[in-house]
């Protein structure tokens, strides 16, 4: 039959797209036609797929070849199509049964001598074959790792050309030499937090309490200190509190990390929050996502139900910090391309970590700063009055006193987490029939309106706004917090304690005794 038609799978940021790959051999002169909105890499595939389809042993047909891609509206790029394109050729020249390939979704990039070379975002377009009830999926071996991780879809994982028309035709697969892993780039690996302990932190009674309150609610946190104070060192171990992802946000950072070509070639899934710490010199499209063509997932995409880490977070550029407003806030990031607009999911945790000036020593006791004001104010206005009101919890870290080891024995990453994980189970359950989990993740009229506060500490909100200490979002930001420190204690509701500790960790006032009320009193007046 001159016209046969296998399947692939197109990615517009995470949403996959079944494209038809239809091949139609005409009389005329030799020549090959590729349609359907290609870029220049998928354009190439005309060569690619000649090269590869002789080198194989098998006949290129010498007549007028036209491989169409549909939905002929939707943009494809990438040389994933290869393998889809030479099947489709050859099934069309009656080399192998159409028959054996249906229900069957193809990816792939072919070498000129029929190798079969591992692609990005293959857990991505598995995961939309097994949605669109594909039974079966063709990739390359190195890939098959990830794809596998998609449950009910069978994976056949392959080295060339010849080896997958062996496998449709049913004859012995041929041996091949085992396929080469591309070498990735630096800025294409994952960032991995070393293994670290919470009890290597000596002291810091307010910078752990803040670790701790953030990560079980899933709240943004500032932290600002002098140089050598642990400002980095409580913030690799906030990753160590955190409960495993489950399973269906499990998935999704899997498939955005297979995207961005930070999964291993013996992928698994991805079952601990991510931890992704760009350098502040980080470009804006490095951070948010983007590139020529169809956009790829940036570091905030990364970090989807992890960490974003930022160290030294005045010295990144404004703009480039002012861009994580929109996101912080919806949980995903839009990119639009000339090609298409991707969306990425990018609910993320994210932590700013600071020296109080350019030289370091402001506000460190006896510490001798050099700065003017002129400087202090400039540099401390680089992250903007927007970000940080979105930030709920700010501390200052100050260094520890000298013997803090011996009076008091810090507690282990294990025994916060196991608070952590207890205080997010009582979240899970308060929100069980509302869509959300964390109390980062609840509008503020919902928190208001179905989790109400008591008269006195309602009342002590209500006068702090009055007094303009606290914006409109702040006041939501609060609530969620003491929401978070009742949880953190077993609390059915935030008590007017909580809720002033709450206000002092978004403000970074020092943290008073929760056994002492007399702090309260003037607020309460």
């Amino acid at each position: 039959m001159p016209l046969a038609q296998t399947w692939s799978v197109a990615l517009v940021g995470l949403e996959g797209h079944l494209v038809e790959v239809e091949a139609d051999i005409a009389q005329g002169l030799p020549k090959t036609t590729l349609i359907g909105l290609p870029d220049a890499s998928l354009s190439e595939a005309r060569d690619r797929v000649r090269a590869a389809v002789v080198n194989s042993g098998e006949r290129f047909p010498d007549r007028k070849v036209t491989i169409g891609l549909s939905p002929a509206t939707l943009p494809k790029t990438g040389s994933h199509y290869d393998v889809a394109i030479a099947l489709a050729l050859l099934s069309a020249a009656g080399v192998i049964d159409a028959k054996s390939l249906r229900q069957t979704a193809i990816i792939g990039e072919l070498g000129l001598d029929g190798r079969i070379r591992e692609v990005r975002g293959a857990l991505a377009m598995t995961l939309a074959a097994a949605r669109s009830s594909f039974e079966r999926i063709v990739v390359p071996e190195l890939n098959s790792g990830e794809a596998r991780l998609v449950p009910g879809i069978e994976v056949y994982g392959v080295r060339s050309l010849r080896q997958v028309l062996a496998l449709l035709r049913g004859t012995e697969i041929p041996d091949e030499a085992p396929p080469r892993a591309e070498p990735r780039l630096l800025s294409e690996s994952l960032t991995r937090v070393p293994e670290v302990d919470l009890d290597d932190v000596i002291g810091q009674r307010e910078g752990r309490r803040a670790i701790e309150a953030a990560a079980a609610g899933g709240h943004h946190l500032f932290l600002h200190g002098p140089p050598g104070s642990g400002k980095t060192m409580l913030a690799e171990r906030l990753a160590g509190l955190m409960p495993d992802l489950s399973t269906d946000d499990s998935l999704e950072v899997s498939a955005v990390h297979s995207l961005a070509g930070l999964l291993t070639n013996d992928a698994e899934l991805v079952v601990r929050p991510p931890f992704i710490a760009p350098h502040h010199t980080a470009s804006l499209s490095s951070l948010v996502g983007g590139g020529s063509g169809m956009p790829r997932p940036g570091a905030i995409s990364c970090a989807h139900r992890g960490i974003l880490f930022i160290d030294e977070a005045p010295e990144m550029h404004p703009l480039t910090l002012d861009t994580l407003r929109q996101p912080l806030e919806s949980g995903y990031i839009e990119v639009h391309r000339s090609a298409a607009v991707a969306k990425f999911p990018a609910r993320f945790m994210l932590v700013l970590a600071a020296n109080p000036c350019p030289c370091g020593m402001s506000g460190a006791g006896n510490a001798i700063c050099n700065c003017t004001p002129q400087v202090l104010a400039r540099y401390r206005q680089r992250i903007s009055g927007p970000i940080k009101d979105r930030l709920d919890i700010q501390r200052q870290i100050l260094p520890a006193a000298r013997g803090a080891a011996d009076r008091e024995a810090p507690e282990s990453t294990a025994a916060v987490a196991e608070r952590v994980k207890a205080a997010r189970d009582r979240q899970a359950y308060r929100y069980r029939e509302t869509g959300w989990i964390l109390n980062s993740e609840v509008p503020g009229p919902v928190l208001r309106r179905e989790f109400p506060l008591d008269a006195a500490s309602h009342k002590l909100l209500e006068d702090l706004y009055t007094a303009g200490r606290l914006t409109a979002r702040g006041f939501d930001r609060v609530v969620r917090v003491a929401w978070t420190l009742a949880d953190l204690q077993g609390l059915d509701q935030p008590t007017v304690a909580l809720t002033h500790e709450a206000f002092q960790l978004r403000t970074g006032e020092p943290l008073t005794d929760l056994s002492d009320t007399r702090p309260l009193k003037g607020l309460l007046a």
